[in-house]
């Protein structure tokens, strides 16, 4: 919450040098990587319970995938869509191997791109 706060209050300090769609972007984008970061977080949750819910961890996945939906659909930043590919070929690789019957699915990789893009949508 706080770095939400954080890039919130640097995107309107922008908006006094910058127009405002472009402020508009970096707030959405903001929203949606903090979205992302509360997935992950259910995520690595989830499969921590997995054995006992594997549907959860589906539900944690199927969140993240949403969130990437949109946030591609609003950049044309060539940073954000390689982090944004890099979510989704690691959340294809938890999904692969959850369904290959790994409970406790390694989601480092997971972990690793969704910080990529807290840093690539902090302004």
């Amino acid at each position: 919450m706080r770095r939400t706060v954080l890039a919130v209050a640097t995107v309107v300090a922008l908006a006094v040098t910058t127009g405002c769609g472009a402020v508009d972007k970096a707030i959405d984008c903001v929203k949606t990587a903090d979205a992302i970061g509360n997935s992950v977080d259910n995520l690595g949750k989830a499969v921590g319970n997995a054995a006992d819910n594997p549907a959860q961890a589906d539900q944690a996945l199927n969140d993240i995938d949403k969130e990437l939906s949109s946030l591609k659909n609003k950049t044309g930043n060539a940073d954000l869509s390689k982090a944004v590919d890099d979510l989704n070929k690691a959340v294809g690789n938890v999904r692969s191997a959850m369904k290959n019957g790994d409970n406790t699915p390694d989601i480092s990789g997971v972990t690793d791109a969704a910080k990529e893009i807290g840093k690539v949508c902090t302004p």
